[in-house]
């Protein structure tokens, strides 16, 4: 029997979404003096204009890219991107986890899209990226939520492709290298790596998608929260911090908290180094613990450094029943849970069993060091009672 680790992360927050604040985060850190006004007023739309410049500043975007801030979060970024844009050329579209199923869903079951193909995979693996063709516009998700597997680099996305490459970007943007310019359409919300509150979500277009918006009308009706344009006019107030619906000013408030610590850690670039220093400390444990546990991720090159997944590959626990191996994890859950060690970091309900901790840079890697050993204290007092 493993012995009862002694030392506990200081902060327990491991949850794949809503994310864990940055190191230090307060309330009273917040400024508040924007509360209880319009979102229409001078001051609220100043504060949402900060979002959308200190976003595209951080991130290094393109100057011609547009930014702009949407209702429902990621989800309402990159389906507002699909019903908007979608339709003009064929449609390849990429899934291998729950979201970007989705994704998947909408446009065979709710767009209807009639020359559409589909390249999916399951739990664990990727799609043949090589098999996607350019000339078509792509939807793709680059890091799978889910399932902890990302898209190795932005190599095989085309320079002089044809149609509009659509990426939901909510898990990998400000943690992983991502080459912008190789994207028409960014969504992302400020509940992932920022750390923030859900609620609204970022949309990016590149000139190409908003020449797309001013020559293109969709045959299907468009609900007023997925418009970007009305009667092939694009909706500018969207860039503008003129938001199509009401948002928390709160919420704003703590999403320029976030991207100020973002550049006090040396930007972009800092943040990715810390992501990448917490997958890090997970790749040295499970090389050490082989022997019942893995990364759901099959190739080196896609695992992710964000929703880190992980499966169980112990020959006991395979050896029992779907309903016994169910309750092994969620005991062991509940373990790490009761001793205040990490919360929420299980694996997702669609996915293998297993467990999924978030890496992004609000995560310090000390933390991340001082969990595993709990994880494997509480897997083996479960499967062995």
């Amino acid at each position: 029997m493993v012995e009862r680790p002694k030392l506990k992360p200081n902060n327990p927050y491991f949850s794949s979404g809503p994310c864990s604040k940055r190191p230090g985060w307060s309330v009273s850190s917040l400024q508040t003096f924007s509360l209880g006004r319009s979102h229409r007023s001078k001051i609220g739309k100043e504060k949402i204009k900060e979002v959308i410049t200190l976003s595209k500043s951080i991130l290094k975007l393109p100057k011609d890219y547009r930014v702009g801030i949407v209702a429902g979060s990621d989800t309402g970024a990159i389906e507002m991107a699909m019903w908007s844009l979608l339709g003009h050329l064929d449609v390849e579209i990429l899934g291998w986890e729950n979201f970007g199923n989705d994704w998947v869903k909408d446009c065979v079951n709710e767009l209807k899209l009639k020359n559409l193909k589909v390249h999916q995979a399951d739990y664990g693996k990727i799609p043949d990226l090589t098999k996607v063709n350019f000339n078509n516009d792509v939807v793709f998700t680059w890091n799978g939520t889910t399932s902890g597997v990302c898209v190795p680099n932005s190599d095989w996305i085309k320079n002089d492709r044809k149609g509009l490459v659509l990426c939901d970007a909510t898990s990998s943007i400000f943690a992983m290298p991502m080459d912008c310019s190789k994207l028409d359409v960014i969504t992302w919300s400020w509940q992932k790596v920022l750390g923030g509150e859900a609620a609204h979500g970022m949309i990016v277009l590149s000139p190409k998608a908003i020449d797309r918006l001013k020559n293109y009308k969709p045959s299907w009706p468009i609900p007023k929260i997925y418009r970007l344009a009305e009667n092939k006019k694009v909706i500018e107030g969207i860039f503008e911090g003129e938001t199509i619906n009401t948002p928390s000013l709160l919420c704003v408030e703590d999403c320029i908290d976030a991207l100020v610590w973002i550049e006090s850690i040396g930007g972009l670039d800092g943040a990715i180094k810390r992501s990448q220093k917490n997958l890090q400390e997970v790749k040295f444990w499970v090389k050490e613990n082989k022997n019942w546990i893995d990364f759901l991720s099959e190739r080196e090159d896609t695992i992710s450094s964000t929703s880190i997944c992980l499966k169980i590959v112990d020959p006991n626990f395979k050896k029992l029943s779907k309903e016994n191996q169910t309750n092994v994890i969620k005991a062991a859950n509940q373990t790490l849970e009761k001793e205040n060690v990490a919360y929420d970091i299980n694996s997702y309900r669609t996915a293998p069993l297993g467990f999924r901790i978030w890496g992004g840079a609000t995560v310090d890697s000390l933390d991340i060091e001082k969990l595993l050993p709990w994880i494997k204290w509480a897997y083996l007092s479960n499967i062995n009672v």
